[in-house]
């Protein structure tokens, strides 16, 4: 191996040298070639090192898109399971709150009565899941807007190493008459009887 615990070995020192030269090349060149001031070496290492620093963290997520200022159709949460919860155990509580979260919708149908589905879930490598949740179609706004389809919702949630961020937003209108507030809050719920925390509630 090239790195035994937290000691460095010759080779990944010779790697780290080299991508250093070559990051450091482009900065200065790009610096130069680009900017109408030159760019120092320092700042040139400094924008190389930080870098290579990004690219070497494996199976970081990505920072979830905020929303947009005075958003009344998307809501932005971060939950941190207890201190005490391995990764895989907080992983798989996660999973257990999305999957208890009712396919006919609450109140009757009238929130998310079109059922849900995952898009997409990369939890155990990657630290994120997509979901899409529907309306039922049948509301006045989904027949007079819609053409009688259902109103769709997407659903992001991505670790961010220690906590999972959370992004719950509509596709189309400018407001989602409460139904990702009320989505979220179920959610909420159920976390919260397993000892989560949230922020942005």
């Amino acid at each position: 191996g090239e790195t035994i615990g937290n000691v460095i070995t010759p080779v990944s020192t010779m790697k780290l040298i080299q991508s250093l030269t070559i990051a450091t090349t482009i900065a200065v060149s790009n610096g130069f070639s680009q900017s109408p001031q030159p760019i120092s070496r320092r700042d040139a290492v400094s924008n190389s090192l930080a870098s290579i620093v990004a690219i070497s963290l494996p199976g970081a997520a990505n920072a979830i898109q905020a929303c947009p200022p005075g958003s009344k159709n998307c809501l932005r949460q971060t939950w941190t399971p207890p201190s005490t919860t391995s990764a895989a155990d907080a992983v798989s509580e996660l999973r257990e709150a999305l999957n208890a979260y009712p396919q006919e919708g609450q109140e009757d149908g009238k929130v998310d009565g079109g059922g849900y589905t995952i898009v997409s879930d990369t939890l155990d490598s990657s630290g994120s899941i997509a979901l899409e949740y529907r309306s039922s179609g049948k509301g006045t706004f989904a027949k007079l807007f819609n053409g009688g389809k259902p109103f769709v919702d997407d659903l992001l949630i991505e670790s961010n190493g220690s906590a999972f961020e959370f992004r719950s937003s509509s596709r189309v209108g400018d407001s989602d008459f409460g139904v990702n507030g009320k989505r979220l809050i179920y959610i909420a719920g159920l976390l919260k009887e397993k000892g989560w925390r949230g922020v942005g509630l």
